[in-house]
């Protein structure tokens, strides 16, 4: 899996939180819109979209001007492939899930242990 720069990570973001697809432009209001984000050009916005198209993460809607953007899988299914990225890298798995369980909050813990005893 590809890294996401802090723009990308802004652009995914508002496209999770869309329940439809999105303009570069409708992007860039979203985005110069929140609190404390500088002004970006529609330009900046189109060049993401096409780094994040380029990576797999979004896909485009050609059959009308402007183009419209979604994201290729939900924001879950994306956070759970970096795990397994990070998790796949490690030379030492069971140490690595072991510091993570250890810092995890008691509810999360509580959530880990009804998934797994669903199994």
């Amino acid at each position: 899996m590809l890294p996401l720069g802090d723009l990308e990570k802004k652009v995914m973001e508002a496209l999770w939180d869309s329940p439809d697809a999105l303009t570069a432009i409708d992007l860039r209001d979203r985005l110069s819109g929140q609190k404390g984000s500088r002004e970006l050009a529609q330009t900046t916005v189109l060049t993401v979209l096409s780094r994040l198209e380029d990576k797999g993460y979004v896909t485009r809607a050609r059959d009308s001007r402007p183009h419209r953007y979604r994201p290729v899988t939900t924001r879950a299914n994306f956070m759970a492939e970096l795990m397994h990225d990070v998790l796949g890298a490690a030379r030492d798995r069971e140490a690595v899930l072991a510091r993570f369980v250890g810092g995890v909050s008691e509810d999360d813990a509580a959530a880990l242990r009804r998934i797994l005893a669903g199994r």
